[in-house]
């Protein structure tokens, strides 16, 4: 053994199930413990480790020495790459002190796109930007979805990033549901196949220290929520199954696994109308170990959701625990029936003492506690977390985030997944691509840039036409967390619909819609002169599609319903089951 190697965990030239048995037997039940819990904390300075948190988190020093927790969530946009790296490191540092030196995997909610839910994803900052994956679903193309994960793997694990807190592979079949931006749609194969290449970009052929480590969600598919609410909050707590397709929503799952992902999240819902339990699916050991461990054979680890144990405040709002079904039980029972479903890892949680009042109290075996922790271990282990890939280079770091080639990659992308919904004639010939040299009317759409394909004007009534930039419909919620979640109708409001046909009375008219979820727009569609779909992309991409300096490629990834009838006629399990959309999976035109 070298010099710096006092034990043999510490030893890279022993096999990692060896260096595992050796840490195991020198760890105490708090550090078993510990590991157990995966909650968040923000980046900053590196000398802010142990400073309080402005949102009331445990500043990192804290979760490391006092409950020897080290697995960390990062929240909030990150400055620069050289910045979040040499914090990393600080952090990295830090840890090595602490107890058996047990290094930290940091882990991040999607960073690449245009969404900013704290509860769902960030913000890309320095990071290469690319359409939602519900945009790559419009591409269609498993290479380029392969490429992306393989590029932000890259920008990952400059800064440390170590485990993705997804691919989200539920499937779009209930139109209202507030998270289908992050899904790849409707169609189970396609989901799986893109799913499949997501893994394979982000890992590789298998886990390794250049790999950055996936937590496929939500097992076992969300997706089907009653009346499309979220299980984020409690008047969404049920996943119903009225058309009996339960296993199409699972079947993306048996593909993804096959390719290798390392991690699985299962959902806060509940099923109903289901052989199993009414209770949330991570307290559900009918789906957790019947399913997925014993007839699908998956044998990492499993990571509840965030926020199943005790109730909380977020940005405000209370919170309550997400314990669906299991309301009435303690904190602690919850906890000992999510390690008895055969889950492994709480979610958004630092409360450590919980598992240890289980093992000392006799109601949880430590032999079944260090099931967990092998799996935990493991995966550290592979990482290269305990030898070379403990800490990253911070000026390499700099130069590999946000790489031009990268971004050139993202906004290609951007531009392929754009769909081109419908495109009326103007002077007996399409109005798109749209010629150079109109007066334009603008509407979210940044004028400067604009000017490069004709002159903005201030008024609709002086222009030849109207470029218009929109958000899919919502029901605005009122809490400040809750806010973030765009739920509720799909329908834009009379007066909001009204205004923006007049507009296409006025002066023909380019729509573009930004669809995180389906929206339900019939008028819109017949009064404008052309309606593109977007999913995540900038202006300047927006300008070169309309314009023909890019081609539209994009094909939509899900039905868009007719009406809200249609869609609250429909049962939420079942794939384009909407009567009668306007248009169907895969519609998207292409100019001559």
């Amino acid at each position: 053994m070298d010099n710096d190697v006092q034990f043999p965990y510490q030893d890279p030239a022993l096999p990692v199930r060896q260096r595992i048995g050796d840490l195991l037997e020198r760890m105490t039940l708090e550090d078993k413990a510990g590991l157990l819990f995966h909650t968040m904390v923000r980046p900053g300075s590196p000398d802010s480790l142990a400073a309080d948190d402005d949102f009331g988190l445990p500043s990192p020093a804290t979760l490391l020495r006092e409950r020897r927790m080290n697995h960390f969530n990062l929240l909030g946009a990150a400055g620069s790459a050289r910045e979040l790296a040499q914090w990393h490191n600080a952090a990295q540092r830090l840890a090595a002190e602490v107890g058996l030196g047990i290094p930290i995997t940091f882990s991040t909610d999607p960073r690449h796109a245009f969404t900013d839910n704290p509860g769902a994803a960030m913000m890309s900052g320095p990071f290469s930007q690319w359409p939602e994956p519900i945009g790559l679903a419009a591409i269609g193309d498993p290479e380029l979805v392969r490429r992306f994960a393989d590029i932000a793997r890259q920008e990952y694990l400059a800064v440390g990033l170590r485990v993705a807190l997804h691919p989200q592979i539920d499937l779009a079949t209930e139109p209202r549901w507030a998270r289908i931006s992050g899904t790849f749609g409707e169609d189970a194969a396609l989901t799986g196949e893109l799913g499949a290449a997501y893994v394979r970009g982000f890992q590789g052929e298998r886990l390794g220290p250049d790999s950055v480590s996936t937590m496929i969600k939500h097992f076992p598919g969300g997706g089907p929520q009653l009346d499309g609410e979220d299980p984020h909050f409690s008047y969404g707590r049920e996943q119903v199954y009225p058309s009996g397709n339960f296993d199409y929503h699972l079947r993306p799952f048996r593909e993804v696994l096959a390719a290798g992902a390392s991690q699985v999240m299962p959902y806060y819902a509940m099923p109903v109308g289901t052989d199993h339990p009414e209770v949330g699916f991570s307290f559900n050991k009918s789906v957790v170990t019947g399913i997925l461990r014993t007839e699908l054979g998956f044998d990492g680890i499993v990571c509840t959701d965030w926020g199943l144990l005790t109730d909380d405040e977020i940005m405000g709002q209370p919170m309550p625990a997400r314990a669906w079904g299991v309301e009435h039980l303690s904190c602690e029972d919850r906890a000992l029936m999510i390690m008895n479903a055969g889950v492994d890892q709480f979610g958004g949680e630092a409360c450590p003492e919980l598992i240890i009042n289980l093992v000392r109290s006799g109601r949880l075996g430590e032999d079944r506690l260090d099931i967990s922790v092998r799996r935990l271990l493991l995966e550290k282990f592979r990482l290269g977390l305990f030898d070379d890939r403990r800490f990253v280079d911070a000026e390499a770091a700099a130069s590999v985030v946000g790489r031009d080639d990268f971004r050139t990659a993202g906004d290609g992308a951007q531009r392929r997944s754009l769909t081109l919904l419908t495109n009326h004639d103007l002077d007996s010939a399409p109005i798109l691509p749209l010629k150079p040299g109109h007066n334009l009317y603008l509407e979210g759409v940044d004028p400067e840039l604009a000017s490069g394909y004709g002159t903005p004007v201030d008024a609709p009534q002086d222009a030849d036409v109207a470029l218009i930039r929109l958000s899919a419909p919502y029901e605005p919620r009122t809490g400040g967390f809750e806010s973030f979640f765009h739920a509720g109708s799909l329908a834009f409001d009379d007066h909001e619909r009204d205004r923006i046909t007049d507009l296409c009375r006025t002066v023909p008219t380019i729509v573009i819609i930004h669809l995180d979820r389906p929206a339900v727009m019939g008028e819109i569609i017949d009064a404008a002169a052309a309606v593109v779909a977007d999913y995540g992309a900038s202006d300047a991409a927006v300008l070169d599609v309309i314009t023909g300096a890019a081609q539209p490629q994009g094909r939509l990834p899900f039905d868009l319903p007719r009406s809200m009838a249609a869609v609250e006629n429909s049962d939420p399990d079942a794939p384009f089951a909407t009567e009668d959309p306007i248009f169907r999976f895969g519609h998207g035109l292409r100019y001559d």
